[in-house]
């Protein structure tokens, strides 16, 4: 899907602009600080969405998720919520960049006090921090750690909003360490979520697997599809220069 590109966004001076896609997507970063990684990708490109649905990124970050979807699927709005202003003004210059402001809406918010009415989104997507607060080293840069561990929201935050916030036959997709499957299986349910779909993801052949790719649905019948799995980067075009 092409869109119109606006040349008037002005850069801080620790940001850059990346091309993604064969230069189909451009995106305002910061040069040091958080960076999205290819867990964003990888989701984006799992998450199953159609033409009128309504989508909401919780913790949008850059909004790398919503503006891969725009850019390759017909959805018809997408909203971003992010609780970091630097993050959240970054988001809403990239819907900008790339001529999405009209499909693309960034709210500066906290998903614990979601600022949308419930069962007003088709799909709900969220890459989320990995870490318990108390496990691992904690990134002394707070953006870096504010994506990496349960600072400002752990999982049951999460999937409580994103199943106050799903319409009845909604999705809710994620990406979550394999090392805490169990958890993860385990909490879906008390958040009346049903896992449908999961893909494994291989950093190689021989290597032990290192993520997941889980879809649910809310109050949805048992039943889980386990997709072929994903070894090493996935499809390399979505991380071509532009």
């Amino acid at each position: 899907m092409s869109a119109s590109r606006s040349p008037d966004i002005s850069l801080r001076p620790d940001e850059t602009i990346d091309g993604l896609m064969n230069g189909r997507l451009r995106l305002i970063q910061s040069r040091h600080g958080y960076r999205f990684s290819i867990d964003a990708i990888f989701l984006s490109d799992f998450v199953t969405v159609r033409e009128e649905d309504v989508v909401v990124d919780l913790g949008t970050g850059c909004g790398i998720m919503p503006l891969m979807l725009l850019t390759k699927r017909a959805i018809k709005l997408a909203f971003g919520l992010e609780i970091q202003e630097e993050l959240a003004t970054q988001a809403a210059r990239n819907a900008r960049l790339n001529g999405f402001e009209a499909r693309m809406k960034v709210v500066m918010g906290d998903l614990k006090r979601l600022p949308f009415h419930e069962g007003s989104a088709d799909v709900v997507i969220c890459n989320p921090p990995y870490g318990k607060i108390a496990s691992g080293r904690v990134n002394p840069d707070l953006r870096r750690a504010i994506a990496r561990h349960e600072i400002l929201a752990s999982l049951d935050d999460i999937l409580s909003a994103a199943s106050r916030m799903l319409r009845p036959k909604g999705r809710f997709a994620t990406i979550y360490p394999c090392a805490r499957l169990a958890d993860i299986f385990c909490r879906l349910g008390r958040f009346n979520l049903e896992a449908k779909r999961l893909r494994i993801i291989y950093p190689t052949l021989q290597s032990r697997a290192k993520l997941a790719l889980i879809a649910a649905c809310p109050g949805g019948r048992r039943g889980l599809a386990i997709e072929p799995p994903l070894v090493g980067q996935g499809d390399d075009a979505f991380l071509s220069p532009a």
